[in-house]
């Protein structure tokens, strides 16, 4: 049967830890509640500002593109099908294809803040040479976009410098990511307990400026068990995933 993964090989399989949270985020209808959700109450803040903040300077929304406006599951479901991890290779070629879906309720929000006179930005950490195809991809679902308004990643993976930018010119209402780092670069390359006080230092700022959504299956988080150590081997983060359970 195509496509289906035999016992033995998916005791073997790289992405085995994967399975369980790129199932949820395809099947689980709680997973579509939560964008719902989100830009439900992104929708509220919008509006609230509209009606109350008086202020000149134009608004502007920033959001992320993978796991916030865009949803790349299905390049984590062939690769576990195909028993190999992310590569640059099979990434860009996911990009260039310009088939990811649109997040549940993403393109209904942007679309209505466009309309509001809202410009939106799209900071990525996708690498520049992916612009063209990204833009194709944001472009032809439907989503309020202009080539200059796509910020990608160019020297650093930090937004900080990108939301700078954006700043000069325009008053940010609402940052929307399912990373931590999409928001506010005090989240950088933090070690886990770190990454939780912070956290909770600033949660009167989640649901008012930062729009968190779901993402189980990568992000600084993971980055942050293996200590953002880039060259450790899958044997190593396993056993690091392992010691991060907290029974």
């Amino acid at each position: 049967m195509q496509g289906c993964v035999t016992d033995s090989k998916r005791m073997a399989n790289v992405q085995e830890y994967l399975l369980a949270s790129t199932l949820w985020i395809q099947n689980a209808g709680e997973a579509k509640a939560l964008y719902y959700q989100a830009f439900n109450f992104a929708k509220l803040r919008l509006d609230e500002d509209l009606k109350k903040n008086k202020s000149t300077k134009k608004r502007a929304i920033v959001v992320d593109a993978d796991e916030t406006v865009v949803d790349n599951s299905p390049y984590q479901a062939k690769n576990y099908l195909d028993n190999h991890g992310y590569t640059t290779t099979s990434w860009a070629e996911w990009v260039n294809a310009a088939k990811a879906p649109a997040t549940p309720g993403s393109l209904e929000f942007l679309r209505y803040a466009a309309k509001q006179g809202v410009t939106v930005f799209y900071i990525t950490n996708r690498g520049h040479v992916l612009k063209d195809s990204t833009f194709k991809n944001l472009k032809e679902l439907g989503f309020p976009i202009k080539k200059e308004n796509l910020m990608m990643k160019t020297t650093t993976s930090s937004k900080k410098e990108r939301r700078e930018k954006v700043l000069k010119n325009y008053r940010i209402i609402l940052l929307i990511g399912d990373n931590l780092i999409d928001f506010s670069e005090i989240f950088e390359h933090l070690p886990t307990d770190e990454r939780i006080s912070v956290v909770a230092e600033n949660k009167n700022k989640f649901g008012k400026q930062f729009i968190m959504l779901p993402n189980p299956m990568y992000g600084d988080w993971e980055k942050a068990i293996y200590n953002y150590d880039r060259k450790i081997n899958q044997k190593d983060q396993a056993n690091l995933r392992q010691q991060a359970l907290r029974p």
